[in-house]
């Protein structure tokens, strides 16, 4: 049976957890849309045991470089450690896929320019995974932002407070700078304070700190910050792995109302609440009132948005310019909590260490300064 022409063959690398609980299920719910013909994986164990649950349709692979050249895939899914994610991304886009990859895309600003440029030669696309932006509950909250129907934005509040114990660490790639990148600040909060820039716009000033308060690792276990965004806003931003009592928040107070976004790991409408200024009148309040669908922030809404753009031949959501200011947010908090100076956005240019990677070669921070 031929494939419709927007019927996109789709292949899969990694395939622990993340693939096979997120990825897997938004692949089966735009199965009019996709079709999964490959996984790859360099444990054929957790391969196989993928390829039951996927079905055996599913061709397996322990080289990404061995399924690009045979089965030709129009998109790729990648789900590997972060270190891993620049060199699997490149490939696929210079085999001619589109790309969408879990967070971080990139370890560094440096790694995510080397993607930029493969994009440019390639003419295909390659989007981070941020699906708390693609719940129909962050659309309308941003449209009502963006709209100035809320008032000019004022104070902002971001908080991932989470917690991990010593057996989370204790997975080899996880707490060093080489491996993952950074710690809570590029592997947890990195959700939600990409929903809160997917909101508020563009910021132009942080200041920030960062410690190890608890686990022994390279990267940091802790980081606060303090933000001015171009429209005048200030916020406050906290990333912590410590903290017994779970939550995911975001507040954003307006001139007209505030907006409020508590949850965990995802959120649905219900999860967001509107408190108007009490000289809004009470009509123009219920206009507010989060939208009759009800579509929550997953994997399979982000998958349906790029699959929109791939028919239409346009760049995804979460790619390009888009993606990477989220990651040079992060290099910016970095830098401003290691050296303890305000850092300004655009600053962080080809030269500057923390260009290069998050800790910046930074002492104390920096990988050789703990062996």
């Amino acid at each position: 049976m031929s494939l419709s022409p927007t019927r996109r063959r789709v292949a899969v690398v990694g395939t622990g957890a993340i693939v096979a609980g997120s990825h897997l299920p938004a692949l089966r719910a735009h199965s009019d849309r996709v079709e999964l013909v490959a996984a790859v994986d360099v444990d054929q164990e957790r391969l196989g045991a993928f390829r039951e649950l996927a079905g055996d349709q599913v061709a397996g692979y322990t080289s990404t470089d061995a399924m690009l050249d045979a089965e030709r895939p129009d998109l790729v899914l990648i789900g590997t450690p972060p270190s891993l994610h620049r060199d699997q991304t490149v490939a696929a886009l210079k085999a001619g896929a589109w790309v969408l990859c879990e967070k971080p895309l990139t370890l560094s600003l440096a790694e995510y320019d080397e993607i930029a440029a493969a994009e440019e030669a390639s003419g295909a696309y390659a989007a981070v995974v941020f699906q708390h932006r693609y719940g129909s509950g962050a659309v309308h909250a941003r449209e009502l932002i963006t709209s100035g129907e809320l008032g000019a934005p004022l104070v902002a509040h971001c908080q991932t407070t989470w917690h991990r114990d010593a057996a989370y660490y204790a997975v080899p790639w996880r707490g060093k700078w080489a491996s993952e990148g950074g710690g809570p600040t590029m592997g947890h909060g990195i959700h939600q304070y990409d929903l809160m820039l997917h909101l508020l716009g563009e910021w132009e000033e942080i200041r920030a700190m960062a410690a190890r308060l608890v686990h022994d690792t390279e990267s940091e276990d802790v980081s606060t910050a303090l933000v001015r965004f171009r429209s005048g806003a200030l916020a406050t931003v906290v990333n912590s792995v410590l903290s017994p009592d779970e939550v995911s928040r975001i507040r954003v107070d307006c001139a007209d109302a505030t907006v409020e976004l508590t949850h965990l790991y995802g959120h649905g409408n219900d999860s967001w609440t509107y408190t108007p200024a009490p000289h809004v009148a009470s009509e123009r309040a219920t206009a507010w009132r989060t939208p009759v669908s009800d579509v929550p922030s997953s994997h399979t809404a982000q998958l349906g948005a790029l699959l929109d753009a791939y028919d239409t031949g346009t760049r995804p959501p979460g790619s390009g310019r888009d993606a990477r200011a989220t990651l040079e947010f992060a290099a910016a908090l970095y830098k401003a909590a290691f050296t303890g100076r305000p850092v300004h956005a655009g600053e962080i240019v080809p030269g500057d260490p923390f260009y290069e990677a998050m800790h910046g070669e930074y002492p104390d921070w920096a990988p050789k300064e703990r062996a």
